[in-house]
């Protein structure tokens, strides 16, 4: 049976108009550096930072604070992936 590899210089490059400009791709390599699960940790923390400020009485501040969940799991995301394929999918 003969092996199947994939060579990756045969990969297509993005078109130039697809690929990321240069605030992004300094965005990703800085944030690159952080462990993945900083932004889990970061969504945990705020979870129970918004506990602890709904049991104290103060409702709105604990629902701003609960809001930032999604977003810091959505940044991990985001992170992981750029780890895993880099800023132009290539």
């Amino acid at each position: 049976m003969k092996s199947i590899t994939m060579d990756r210089s045969a990969e297509v490059q993005p078109r130039i108009e697809h690929r990321e400009g240069p605030v992004a791709r300094t965005i990703e390599q800085q944030t690159a550096k952080l462990p993945s699960d900083t932004f889990l940790w970061a969504a945990m923390g705020s979870m129970g930072l918004s506990l602890v400020t709904q049991m104290a009485g103060k409702q709105k501040f604990s629902n701003f604070v609960g809001l930032w969940v999604p977003t810091f799991l959505m940044f991990g995301l985001y992170n992981k992936m750029v780890k895993l394929q880099g800023s132009d999918g290539a």
